[in-house]
C-alpha cells in the first residue's frame, strides 16, 4: 500500500469515499475539472467537514430533498458569520443526503482567491469565483450552485444586525430565468453566532484591500446550526421589465426570511 492509499484509508471513511464516488463529476486526465474541482481532495475535505457538521455545529437540516436530483439549480441562502461556513454546511448537507446526493458549486467572494493557499483549496472543494459568467457556465453544465445574493453585505454584517437580510441583487434571477434553473431558498440560522462581530475596522480593511476587518473573538464558537431548505421555486423566461424581475427577487427573499424565522423558532438554545 502506497503512502497516499495509507493516508486515505486512515482519513477518509469507506462509506464517505463510496458516497463521493457515486456523484463523481466530469474531470480531466489530471483529476481536475476546468474550475479546479478535484474528486480526491473533496473526500479529505468532507471527512473533516463531517466532524464539523455533526459534532461541532450539530447541524439540523430539513427539506434538503427539495433540491432536485438533476438539472440546473440555484440554492439561494442568507449569508453570515464572517467566514463561508454557511456554504460549506449547505454543500455537505446536499452531498451527504441518502438519495440522489449532489456536490454543489459555491460562488465565493473575489478576495478569497487572493489569500495564499485558500483560493486553490476552495477551488478543489468545488468553489468558483462569484462571477456571473462562471455561474452561467455552471448552470449550462447542469450544476447545483450555491449563491448568496447579499454578498459581503451579508457575511460581514455585525452581530446587532443578525438575521436582518441585506439587499439582494437581481443577477441570480436573470440567470435562473435564462437557464430555466430551479431556485431552492435556504434559511441559515446559527452561523451569525459562530463569529459575532461588534465592529468593522474600515480603514484597515481598505488598506488591506479586503471587504471588512471585523472586531471579534479570534475563535469560531460552536453554535448549533439549522438549515431549512424551502420548496423549489420556478420562474419563466418571459421578457419582463426590471421592476418585475425585482419583484421576483423579493419573493425569494421573503421566502428566505420565512425560513430564517422557522429556524429561529425551532432553536432551543444558541450552543
Amino acid at each position: 500500500m502506497g503512502l497516499a492509499s495509507f493516508l486515505k484509508s486512515r482519513l477518509v471513511p469507506a462509506e464517505l469515499d463510496q458516497q463521493i464516488e457515486r456523484i463523481r463529476k466530469p474531470i480531466g486526465s489530471l483529476g481536475y475539472d476546468p474550475w479546479g474541482y478535484n474528486n480526491e481532495a473533496i473526500k479529505y475535505g468532507f471527512s473533516l467537514t463531517r466532524q464539523i457538521y455533526e459534532k461541532y455545529f450539530r447541524v439540523q437540516a430539513s427539506g434538503v430533498d427539495n433540491v432536485p436530483a438533476e438539472g440546473p439549480v440555484l440554492i439561494i441562502a442568507n449569508h453570515s458569520g464572517q467566514l463561508p461556513l454557511d456554504g460549506l454546511l449547505i454543500g455537505y448537507a446536499l452531498a451527504s443526503r441518502k438519495d440522489n446526493p449532489r456536490i454543489p458549486r459555491a460562488m465565493i467572494e473575489r478576495f478569497f482567491p487572493t489569500v495564499p493557499w485558500l483560493g486553490n483549496l476552495l477551488n478543489e472543494m468545488g468553489a468558483v469565483l462569484g462571477d456571473p459568467v462562471n455561474c452561467a457556465k455552471m448552470l449550462e453544465n447542469n450544476e447545483a450552485v450555491i449563491v448568496f445574493p447579499e454578498g459581503v453585505r451579508g457575511s460581514g454584517k455585525l452581530y446587532r444586525d443578525r438575521y436582518q437580510l441585506k439587499r439582494f441583487g437581481n443577477g441570480f434571477m436573470h440567470l435562473a430565468m435564462k437557464y430555466n434553473a430551479t431556485i431552492v431558498p435556504v434559511g441559515v440560522v446559527g452561523c451569525e453566532e459562530t463569529i459575532p462581530a461588534i465592529a468593522n475596522i474600515k480603514p484597515l480593511a481598505n488598506a488591506l484591500g479586503v471587504p471588512y476587518v471585523p472586531v471579534a473573538l479570534p475563535v469560531i464558537l460552536p453554535a448549533k446550526v439549522h438549515l431549512n431548505f424551502g420548496p423549489p421555486m420556478h420562474f419563466d423566461n418571459t421578457e419582463i421589465p426590471e421592476e418585475q424581475v425585482t419583484e421576483r427577487v423579493e419573493a425569494v427573499k421573503a421566502e428566505i426570511s420565512r425560513l430564517i424565522d422557522k429556524g429561529l423558532s425551532e432553536r432551543k438554545r444558541l450552543f
